[in-house]
């Protein structure tokens, strides 16, 4: 038994030896192109979904900073002109001369309008 054992473990090392010597090139490779498939995918994920999505958000809150009284103003599908801009929130005034109060994080589109109207909406009528 001593002498198969003798004779079996430099077969068995030397194949190792030889397994370990040649694997690692073709891992090397292998490591490299599935290194630069990721780094594609990343830029690519970034450039198609990532970007877009963030310019759309820095305009918007551009458009929410800027909003000023008489601005026609959609949130939620509501349409209305604004009245009051406070810390959070803001005023609208409907057609029919009924106030909401919206959260500005809800505003989806800001159009300039006219302070001269929101001004004779406001006014009492006697």
């Amino acid at each position: 038994m001593k002498k198969a054992l003798y004779f079996l473990a430099p077969l068995l090392t030397s194949a190792t030896l030889f397994a370990e010597e040649a694997a690692p090139a073709g891992r090397q490779q292998s490591m490299w192109s599935s290194l630069l498939m990721i780094g594609g995918a990343v830029v690519l994920f970034y450039l198609i979904l990532m970007r877009p999505e963030q310019k759309r958000r820095k305009k918007m809150q551009q458009q929410r900073s800027s909003m000023k009284k008489g601005d026609r103003i959609t949130a939620m599908g509501i349409v209305g002109t604004l009245v009051r801009v406070e810390e959070e929130t803001v005023i609208l005034k409907m057609v029919d001369g009924a106030k909401v109060e919206v959260l500005k994080a809800a505003i989806s589109d800001v159009k300039p309008g006219n302070e001269v109207q929101v001004d004779a909406a406001e006014a009492p009528a006697n």
